[in-house]
């Protein structure tokens, strides 16, 4: 006869047997938690209503300090118990960062916070100027596959043998505020992670006790797991993390961008400096020496010339309306140019001249003023009755357009031709 092996022995281990999420919606049941109780061993039973006013998990060392040392056996008893039952449930460390950064004696000298927010401002905008034309970017500075899938996602569209063009959703990306921008591509790293072969979870993970650690302090990449490294070396390429070697250590170092993951976009607004200034003769001067700024002003103005530390140019209808067919917004273009005007005219009511933003608007309203819809004419109906049923059908199918009852007229859709056309002709 074949052995049976006999696995619950009692009705708790049958319960214990259960699956983990099977279990827990048993918890929800008063007479379970009771019986459970009453089921476990004395020194189990003194753990779980002690753990029950401690909020915070407790360390396993803590909770040997608990007992003396000739009851480690019953404690270990008690504890495996509680486990089983999922009483207590064991949250492991993921070793993903170190809780406390490398000591200077292993650094040595760090970079200064302003020099931690030059580097991440030249990888930033490097990574913009990337995504608007890569004949922009200086050589030595190539990004990786995934962050530009992250990019080609949504910001980039590409069709075979040609290069990558912004779509609306890129140029309107430019016009966002740092931080905004920041979490977006963060959003599609982490939605396209199973397409690499990462767990979102542990990469959201990451990402999150990335933004709590110390602005400027160095965390060593030796206790990182694999994944981890990769993800570090892509946010070294935005700037999120400078990674530096040593004699025998390497270590990352977390930038402004790294801390603001975890803010609010409202909360997290930089305090960067504007430098855009708005004339009332549509005048624009830009006081900057960024490449990447000269490039987003020329999505919505025209740049006339540049000095080393000075743009110069203007609002016009010609610039305003190719940046409307790009998908670019009046409200976008006026909401960058107060969100960087310059100091001298970031006080000032209105920061931008009312005269500019309302031609702006107008000259969006009178773009969208006409809409153009392909669409065919049917006309010279042999009777009033042919023309009634016509116009029925194209009525109750949402075909119709308009119609002139008077001249047995009426226009239709383009794309619902085929259909009319079959009907007139079953109405013959």
């Amino acid at each position: 006869m074949p052995q049976v092996m006999v696995v619950a022995r009692n009705f708790m281990d049958m319960v214990a047997a259960l699956p983990a999420g099977k279990l827990d919606m048993l918890y929800d049941s008063a007479f379970i938690c009771e019986a459970v109780l009453r089921s476990l061993p004395p020194l189990a039973k003194k753990y779980a209503l002690q753990m029950l006013y401690v909020l915070a998990p407790v360390t396993a060392a803590a909770m040997e300090e608990w007992m003396l040392n000739e009851y480690a056996a019953k404690h270990k008893v008690a504890i495996d118990k509680l486990l089983q039952l999922r009483v207590f449930v064991e949250v492991r460390d993921s070793g993903s960062l170190p809780r406390e950064p490398l000591p200077l004696s292993v650094t040595g000298r760090l970079p200064t916070p302003a020099d931690l927010e030059a580097y991440a401002l030249d990888q930033w905008e490097c990574f913009l100027l990337q995504l608007i034309n890569s004949s922009q970017v200086e050589k030595g500075t190539s990004f990786s596959s995934s962050m530009m899938k992250t990019f080609q996602r949504g910001l980039l569209s590409s069709r075979d043998g040609e290069a990558s063009k912004l779509t609306e959703n890129g140029f309107q990306f430019l016009l966002m505020e740092t931080n905004a921008q920041l979490w977006y591509i963060m959003r599609e790293y982490i939605s396209s992670a199973e397409e690499r072969g990462v767990d979102p979870t542990e990469l959201i993970s990451f990402l999150l006790e990335l933004s709590f650690h110390k602005l400027g302090a160095a965390y060593s990449l030796n206790t990182l797991s694999d994944i981890q490294r990769i993800a570090i070396r892509d946010l070294a390429e935005l700037g999120l993390v400078k990674q530096q070697q040593g004699r025998t250590d390497r270590w990352f170092i977390p930038t402004q961008l790294a801390t603001n993951l975890s803010a609010s976009l409202s909360d997290s607004s930089s305090n960067k400096e504007g430098f855009v200034v708005v004339e009332t003769n549509f005048r624009m001067y830009a006081y900057s020496t960024s490449k990447l700024h000269c490039e987003i002003l020329r999505l919505f103005a025209r740049v006339e010339y540049q000095l080393p530390n000075l743009i110069v140019g203007a609002v016009t209808k010609e610039s305003i309306y190719g940046a409307f067919e790009n998908g670019i917004t009046a409200e976008q273009i006026i909401s960058f140019l107060r969100q960087n005007a310059h100091p001298r005219v970031a006080d000032k009511i209105p920061v931008v001249p009312e005269n500019v933003t309302d031609q702006i608007r107008l000259w969006e309203t009178d773009r969208n003023r006409v809409e153009m819809i392909p669409s065919h004419l049917y006309e010279d109906f042999p009777s009033k009755e042919w023309f009634e049923q016509c116009c029925d059908y194209a009525r109750d199918s949402g075909y119709l357009l308009w119609e002139d009852s008077k001249r047995m007229r009426l226009i239709v859709r383009g794309e619902f031709h085929p259909e009319m056309r079959e009907f007139l002709r079953r109405q013959r």
